[in-house]
């Protein structure tokens, strides 16, 4: 029986929920269930804290986890990413009082309150920066204020809690974070296993495609599949209507606008576009 553990809460959760079951996997219902047993599929699901998965996972008492990039290196886990699904993205960043202009070699001999300290550790021993690493489980915007640290190291979006509190980002991104599928180090990767990767990769793909099909006359096909090369190569099929052919290609999905103008423009006419909802490539 497979393993495998999924965020129980937080900005993952719902998430990873949703691709699982696209991917054809049973999910709990009820946010109180803590394992659920998919038998049709031969996986035990385990709802645990994000935090904890890498630890999980890199201990092997878990085959693999759904977890974010950022909390997989602060764990320090023996686990390592098995690929990337996509979402939960975010940008790691220090930050300080805005009085002022900031390097990174300012935070030399600094307190840096985080919720993250394994991260921030690994990274400022990575630049040769010693510094004090403040351990704080959230709202580290307010450390500062507070007189605990002088330099904070966070998640950033847009930016408005910091400005609220008085601070500004700078130096490059510590790290840019998003949710990943790990599995332990060395470990050998077992049938069930490589059978939940390729459903996983096949909702990513299809996440991120789309299916165009269109119809061009046969002398502008050459440009047309320009436009639309395709993965491997563009389906052609001849029509009845002479001299004109039908095209199906996947196309990405945010170029899919820009993709049907300059379809048009070459003479293709009944473009249609249709979702993917799962593939194997």
């Amino acid at each position: 029986m497979l393993r495998i553990a999924v965020p129980n809460k937080g900005s993952l959760a719902e998430e990873s929920i949703s691709i699982l079951k696209e991917a054809g996997y049973r999910q709990r219902t009820d946010s109180r269930d803590l394992v659920l047993l998919d038998s049709d599929n031969g996986v035990e699901f385990y709802y645990l804290r994000p935090r904890d998965i890498a630890i999980y996972v890199g201990t092997g008492e878990l085959e693999a986890g759904i977890t974010g990039r950022d909390l997989l290196i602060d764990s320090a886990a023996e686990a390592t990413e098995q690929m990337v699904l996509n979402f939960g993205g975010s940008t790691f960043r220090f930050a300080a009082p805005s009085d002022r202009s900031w390097t990174l070699a300012d935070i030399s001999g600094k307190r840096v309150a985080t919720a993250y300290p394994g991260l921030v550790a690994q990274y400022l021993s990575s630049l040769k920066i010693e510094a004090e690493v403040v351990r704080l489980d959230g709202a580290v915007e307010s450390s500062v204020r507070l007189g605990v640290a002088d330099v904070i190291a966070d998640v950033v979006s847009t930016g408005n809690t910091l400005r609220q509190a008085g601070l500004a980002v700078f130096g490059e991104p510590i790290l840019t974070s998003e949710a990943v599928l790990i599995t332990r180090n060395g470990a050998v990767i077992p049938v069930e296993l490589e059978i939940l990767i390729r459903r996983l990769q096949g909702v990513v793909t299809a996440r991120k495609y789309v299916l165009l099909d269109y119809d061009i006359p046969s002398s502008h096909v050459d440009a047309a599949c320009a436009i639309t090369p395709g993965l491997e190569s563009p389906t052609i099929s001849p029509l009845q209507r002479k001299d004109w052919v039908a095209v199906r290609a996947m196309v990405l999905r945010k170029d899919t606008n820009r993709v049907m103008d300059e379809l048009w423009a070459v003479g293709a006419r009944g473009i249609l576009v249709t979702d993917i909802h799962a593939c194997r490539l």
